[in-house]
């Protein structure tokens, strides 16, 4: 793969026999590693590539990006060259919002176009303001980040480790809190939406709004658990590998 691509995908589960390709995107303060599963459960049908976002693991030397505008052509001038097999996006939380806008990027430039799109965790509508969670102080931000229950509690134990992740986290939030679909936005791509049955960021019903954005088809899948239901939910994964199978 050319350079570029070894910057914005984790090879680590290279299949060149596999079909289709998965493009994975993190939630807010996310890395590669969480789409390890995703590997053994969606078979050798499917080639799992977990997208790499500057300012973590191996780029972690490198500022994190807060806005969605200028993350799209980086993304796109990354991974465009790797769609040479049918593909599809998969993203949850601020990872769906991405993910959303970068499929319809992709079908406005003529690009190929993506098999299916997986969002989980996220709904279409703008943050309110009163959530915008990236503009809290330091010890506000880091306590929200407690309550959201998806950082292991360890990680507050280390302040060199907060600080150090603390910017690219708090961009995260950033981007995820200032990006939403376009008001009548219509996606020429089917859309697959995953709830947890417990999430108060991404309740089901903001969720399913999905539904009025995806032109060729929708599905919706509410599981038990709160807004990280992902980390231990294989019905989901089915659900994907069914879909990429078809």
């Amino acid at each position: 793969m050319a350079m570029t691509s070894q910057r914005w995908i984790s090879w680590r589960h290279q299949n060149p026999a596999a079909g289709v390709r998965l493009y994975c995107l993190p939630y807010a303060g996310g890395g590669t590693r969480m789409f390890d599963s995703f590997a053994a459960a969606l078979g050798p049908g499917v080639e799992v590539c977990p997208v790499l976002l500057p300012g973590r693991e191996d780029r972690i030397a490198e500022d994190p990006v807060p806005r969605l505008d200028d993350l799209l052509p980086m993304l796109i001038d990354g991974l465009t060259p790797t769609m040479t097999k049918p593909f599809a996006l998969y993203g949850h939380s601020m990872g769906g919002l991405v993910a959303y806008e970068l499929a319809r990027r992709l079908c406005e430039k003529g690009n190929d176009v993506p098999l299916r799109l997986y969002l989980s965790g996220c709904g279409p509508a703008p943050t309110p303001a009163g959530r915008r969670h990236h503009l809290l102080p330091d010890d506000e931000f880091i306590e929200q980040l407690r309550r959201m229950n998806g950082t292991p509690p360890e990680f507050f134990e280390d302040r060199d480790l907060v600080d150090l992740l603390l910017p690219t986290i708090r961009a995260d939030f950033e981007l995820s809190e200032t990006s939403a679909a376009a008001e009548g936005s219509l996606l020429p791509v089917p859309v697959t939406a995953f709830a947890g049955e417990q999430d108060t960021s991404a309740p089901p019903a903001d969720v399913r709004e999905w539904s009025a954005h995806s032109g060729a088809g929708f599905d919706f899948h509410i599981y038990r658990g709160d807004h990280f239901f992902v980390h231990d939910c294989p019905e989901m994964l089915a659900v994907i590998k069914e879909g990429l199978s078809t």
